[in-house]
């Protein structure tokens, strides 16, 4: 008989963990956190039974911490911002060194894609970092009672084809669309940063958002989330549409999501 699943959960920043946690304790599973020291919310000890901090590029303490709890599966939940690995206050320890002299590149898929091995190698797969929380997942079609005008969805007709290629390229996951000419292309500063910059740059005018999946989108990590914040985002730089992939991103909160862009007037799609 095969042994049960212990799971872990390597918690990154804003309200992905949580969420997970959530879906988890429904489904009769506690999981053991190791929290980013850099990008954990702190309310984590609150929400979890066993929290270990660990700062990023300590492979190593890791790999110790999961072994010591017995983790088999693991998920991988919240952002765990690019720019840390190269801060002085995330040297690597020894294993995540030889992890890194190892790779060839070190964008998203290959940094997080040699921590998935590294943990194979002791015995613990990563896993869909959904696995709890499917219901949060977009469905394709209209999401909000708007749906995009003309001018709007021949922005994001374009604009699909040329965020793809930036996802396939693994630069980002969203552009800024007007007139069907792009404004901006997200890059390691994320999506509102990037939506924030295309509002400058055309001082104020309505703009349209597209943010996709990867072509082959690994979902046990970096998949593309919406929530609240995002509304707040779209809202104050006068988005006046945005396309999600259906099936691929997370909606956080999705009542209050879809709520709030309806009051704002934003049409919101499943694509």
């Amino acid at each position: 008989m095969d042994a049960i699943p212990r799971y872990g959960m390597i918690a990154g920043n804003g309200r992905f963990p949580f969420l997970v946690l959530d879906g988890a304790r429904r489904a009769g599973v506690e999981l053991a956190v190791a929290a980013i020291r850099e990008e954990t919310d702190p309310q984590i000890e609150h929400a979890a039974k066993t929290v270990e901090w660990i700062s990023v590029g300590r492979l190593g303490s890791l790999i110790k911490f999961f072994k010591r709890e017995r983790v088999t599966h693991i998920i991988m939940a919240g952002q765990v911002r690019h720019v840390q690995i190269f801060k002085l206050n995330a040297l690597p320890d020894l294993r995540m060194a030889r992890m890194l002299a190892r790779l060839k590149r070190r964008n998203t898929d290959a940094l997080i894609g040699a921590v998935a091995e590294e943990l194979q190698r002791e015995g613990m797969i990563l896993i869909d970092s959904t696995t709890f929380i499917k219901p949060l997942l977009a469905q394709a079609g209209t999401l909000t009672r708007r749906s995009p005008t003309r001018h709007e969805r021949a922005d994001i007709d374009y604009g699909l084809h040329v965020a793809q290629e930036l996802a396939r390229l693994d630069l980002g996951q969203t552009i800024v669309v007007k007139d069907q000419a792009v404004v901006a292309l997200e890059a390691m500063e994320g999506t509102d940063a990037a939506i924030r910059r295309a509002s400058e740059l055309v001082r104020g005018r309505p703009l349209t958002v597209i943010k996709v999946a990867k072509p082959n989108q690994d979902m046990r990590f970096d998949v593309p989330v919406i929530g609240p914040a995002t509304i707040e985002t779209l809202r104050a730089c006068r988005v006046t549409a945005m396309s999600v992939s259906s099936g691929k991103t997370l909606i956080f909160d999705r009542d209050e999501t879809l709520a709030e862009a309806d009051r704002a007037r934003i049409a919101i799609v499943g694509t």
